[in-house]
């Protein structure tokens, strides 16, 4: 079993986090070799990436998804750092406007989806509304119809409409790979702090983060559910440890690279008469002034 496998879910185990390690200590790595693999992992992501953008046969999407001051904007700018910015998109979701609640709540990811050959990332997605409107209940805010807000029914809804969602993506060429970053709450806490004890972090910190911490238990069991409602095994979950961003940045590399290569995308051949040309239009090339 590789490091990675411990933290997949694709619907053959249930997820209990207070069993699951925030940090590498249990998985006993070393820092320096972890940054070495991660720098090859980017390596092999941008190479693979490349190819998936020259074939353009499937589309890959990223759901990242993680408490406050877990990583989540780091992560991306270090993992996916080196591709090419040309075959990939990075979409932040917050608290819904108007018109996207005007919508239905998958509407403001699904016009955001990647083309095939694209990679979109999304910094919070539509299981904000199993997770966030699960701790808030704020479905009886919603303005629809009344068949629609049965409280016992609502949130189990959801998750077989995300269900049937990312099915139908993944048969239509499409790839999901769900990331979690799990931090503790004392890494939280700390982190916290240093936003509000450094001028320069304080634009990091939210009014809301110190109540949403007070629910923390109830976020706890949201995750549970929804990662253990949600997790099948074309579009799996991975709950990755996030007290040591190294650490996470390492296990997200993995999962990412892991899909691009079951994609094993190619680069698309040329016709054996094109091709026969190319000494000629290299003699033409040379032969130019």
């Amino acid at each position: 079993m590789s490091l990675l496998d411990q933290y997949c879910y694709d619907g053959s185990k249930k997820l209990d986090l207070s069993k699951l390690p925030t940090n590498s200590k249990k998985d006993n790595v070393d820092k320096e070799e972890i940054l070495k693999k991660t720098k090859k992992n980017q390596e092999k992501i941008f190479a693979l990436q490349d190819k998936l953008y020259a074939e353009g046969k499937e589309g890959l999407l990223i759901v990242l998804q993680a408490r406050d001051a877990a990583g989540k904007d780091s992560t991306i700018r270090h993992v996916m750092g080196g591709v090419n910015p040309q075959g990939v998109q990075v979409y932040s979701y917050k608290q819904p406007s108007k018109e996207e609640l005007a919508h239905d709540y998958l509407w403001r990811c699904v016009i955001n989806l990647p083309k095939r050959g694209m990679i979109s990332l999304f910094n919070r997605s539509y299981y904000e509304d199993v997770l966030v409107v699960k701790v808030h209940k704020l479905y009886e805010t919603y303005k629809m119809a009344e068949r629609c807000l049965d409280e016992k029914t609502f949130i189990k809804k959801r998750f077989k409409q995300i269900r049937n969602f990312e099915e139908y993506l993944y048969d239509n060429s499409y790839r999901v790979v769900k990331i979690f970053l799990n931090v503790s709450a004392d890494t939280q806490k700390e982190r916290f702090l240093e936003r509000l004890e450094r001028p320069e972090k304080h634009w990091k910190f939210s009014s809301s983060d110190i109540p949403e911490r007070e629910l923390w238990n109830e976020y706890n069991e949201a995750y549970e559910e929804t990662v253990n409602e949600t997790s099948t095994k074309e579009c799996p979950w991975y709950v990755i440890p996030a007290d040591q961003k190294w650490y996470s940045r390492y296990l997200v590399s993995e999962a990412i690279l892991d899909t691009l290569k079951k994609i094993d995308p190619q680069y698309p051949e040329v016709p054996e008469e094109e091709e026969a040309k190319y000494p000629e239009y290299i003699a033409k090339l040379n032969a130019e002034e």
